[in-house]
């Protein structure tokens, strides 16, 4: 009989992905970062205290830098071989959680925008949907790579999604929800005659990314694009 030997290090096997998470109340559907159903593969989960949607998007997360490393740390401690965060507005953390952690790391969907765009035909170009739009700056998108003059809209800030995950409702009203996102598409698209793709800002949106494919007529990329390619190089598949 052959021998095997197997060796250890890690406190939970099985996963490789770690995923940063805002410490928040509102519903998680499936399709979403934070509902474990929307993945195929285990995954590590680990909640920054503190880290309110408030204060991480309309406050730029001042003060949390610290706290979002030591969780990244606990999570390779625990196993994680990459680490991502639930919040594209997380950008602006992007160079500081690479170089402080051992591992990976892919901080926000908005990373994507530049490979889309490279994917896309001359003359069209990748937009953003995001959910705070007053909220997105300069700095974030360059967190991210992207370029500054790539088209952005945001949610209506009053309307549901926006209140409920921005507020930290306890409540939310999926229709509405959806409605406003389809609204938010047809505008960038409207708005936007050279758009070739979406890039979705916000971890809450891929639930309704065909949807939104519907409404904007372009290819849709949101955090579960961006995590499946994510995962599919921490553990490639064996063939």
């Amino acid at each position: 009989m052959e021998e095997m030997i197997v060796k250890g290090g890690k406190a939970v096997a099985g996963a490789s992905l770690g995923i940063l998470m805002l410490d928040a109340q509102f519903p998680r559907i499936p399709g979403e970062v934070g509902n474990a159903q929307t993945w195929d593969f285990p995954v590590h989960y680990k909640i920054v205290r503190g880290a309110s949607p408030q204060r991480v998007v309309k406050e730029r997360a001042v003060g949390l830098l610290d706290p979002f490393i030591e969780a990244g740390r606990e999570l390779i401690a625990m196993g994680a071989d990459g680490i991502t965060t639930n919040c594209g507005f997380l950008s602006l953390f992007q160079a500081e959680l690479a170089e402080a952690l051992a591992v990976p790391v892919a901080a926000s969907s908005l990373m994507q925008v530049p490979l889309v765009q490279t994917l896309l035909p001359p003359g069209k170009r990748a937009g953003v949907l995001t959910i705070s739009a007053d909220s997105l700056t300069p700095d974030h998108l360059r967190g991210a790579g992207v370029l500054l003059d790539t088209p952005v809209i945001g949610c209506d800030p009053d309307g549901e999604f926006a209140r409920v995950i921005i507020g930290n409702e306890l409540e939310l009203d999926v229709e509405k929800a959806r409605a406003d996102l389809v609204r938010a598409a047809r505008m960038l698209r409207e708005n936007t005659p050279d758009l070739g793709a979406i890039v979705l800002e916000c971890t809450n949106m891929p639930p309704y990314s065909a949807d939104i494919r519907e409404a904007a007529g372009v290819p849709v990329f949101g955090m579960d694009t961006f995590i499946c390619w994510f995962q599919a190089g921490l553990a490639p598949r064996r063939w």
